[in-house]
């Protein structure tokens, strides 16, 4: 288990009947049904709640990356991030792909800011190694007329 300097924030939730229950945060701001992945029922699923997640955690580490290098990142940059749920050999994984959105930039100063942020973001460094990631970057850089 990592021993952090300084915890900077704890997120706390309970979670009751699994991928079919509910999932509420303590303080209140959570507070949502549950439902497995392709089920007809509302609710979200595990899944996509990691993707929301790590696409967010990553498009701010983006942004951390991109001041560091004195870039100002496009008003549109984006991030659609997938996750699989699969079986191998009997045994649940993830795979991921991000697929990161910077219109604008070059592809080379685009392919940089995101290995950069690849290597920083939380949610890459507690899957790396663990989950198959793809990381894509798709720069349409605008020729300037």
């Amino acid at each position: 288990m990592a021993q952090f300097e300084k915890v900077i924030y704890t997120a706390k939730t309970r979670t009751s009947g699994g991928r079919d229950g509910t999932s509420r945060s303590t303080d209140g701001r959570l507070d949502i049904r549950l439902s497995s992945p392709g089920s007809q029922q509302g609710g979200t699923n595990p899944e996509q709640l990691f993707a929301a997640g790590w696409s967010a955690c990553f498009l701010s580490a983006l942004k951390l990356e991109a001041s560091r290098m004195k870039l100002s990142l496009p008003a549109d940059v984006a991030i659609d991030a997938e996750v699989d749920l699969g079986i191998t050999d009997g045994v649940y994984g993830l795979a991921a792909r991000l697929n990161v959105h910077l219109p604008d930039l070059p592809p080379e100063v685009a392919q940089r800011l995101t290995a950069a942020a690849h290597q920083i973001c939380p949610y890459s460094r507690a899957t790396r190694g663990n989950v198959d990631v793809a990381v894509n970057v798709i720069s349409s850089r605008t020729p300037k007329a």
